[in-house]
C-alpha cells in the first residue's frame, strides 16, 4: 500500500468499515476482461477470516463465471465526502474502503444458505430482526467469498 498513513490494519476496524458499506463490487474472471458487478452482501469474521455472503437468481452470467473460475476480487467503500478549500486550492475526498480477494463457494445445503441469508438480512436491518420467507431458500443461489487477502484504507476529512 503506497499510503501507509491511510492503512487500516486492525481487523475489527475493517469489519466496522464493512458494516458501513451498502454495496460490494465482485470482480470475476471473464476471458479477456474482468466482469464486475455490484451486489448486496452480508459479512462475518470467523477464525480471523472475513467471509462475504451473496445471493442471486439460480442462473446467470456470474454463476457461470464462478463455476468456470471461483477466484474473485472485491471492493466496497463508504464515508464519501468531497473536501474542497477554494482559498487554499486544495481538494481531496474522504472515504473508507475495503478490498481483497478470495475464492467463491456455492452453498447448496439449506442450513448454510439460511445462515448466509441471515447475515445479509442483518447487514441491512441492523436495528431489527428482519424476516425473510424461508420458501425463498430453494429459489435462490447463495454463495460466499472467503477472503485470502483483505486491505483497508481510510482518508478522513481534513480539519478546516
Amino acid at each position: 500500500m503506497r499510503r501507509n498513513d491511510r492503512e487500516v490494519a486492525d481487523i475489527n476496524e475493517i469489519m466496522e468499515i464493512i458494516a458501513d458499506c451498502d454495496v460490494c463490487r465482485l470482480a470475476l474472471n471473464d476471458d479477456e476482461y474482468p466482469y464486475i458487478i455490484p451486489l448486496n452482501f452480508g459479512a462475518e469474521l470467523a477464525d480471523g477470516k472475513v467471509t462475504l455472503y451473496f445471493h442471486s437468481a439460480l442462473k446467470g452470467k456470474k454463476l457461470d463465471l464462478i463455476a468456470a473460475d471461483p477466484r474473485a476480487s472485491f471492493e466496497m467503500d463508504s464515508g464519501h465526502e468531497l473536501c474542497y478549500s477554494k482559498e487554499r486550492g486544495y481538494c481531496t475526498y474522504a472515504y473508507e474502503s475495503v478490498a481483497g480477494s478470495g475464492t467463491v463457494t456455492m452453498l447448496d445445503d439449506e442450513q448454510s444458505k439460511a445462515h448466509a441469508l441471515g447475515r445479509l438480512m442483518e447487514h441491512y436491518h441492523r436495528s431489527e430482526e428482519a424476516y425473510y420467507n424461508p420458501a425463498a431458500i430453494s429459489r435462490t443461489a447463495v454463495y460466499k467469498l472467503t477472503a485470502d487477502k483483505v486491505t483497508a484504507k481510510r482518508n478522513t476529512a481534513p480539519s478546516r
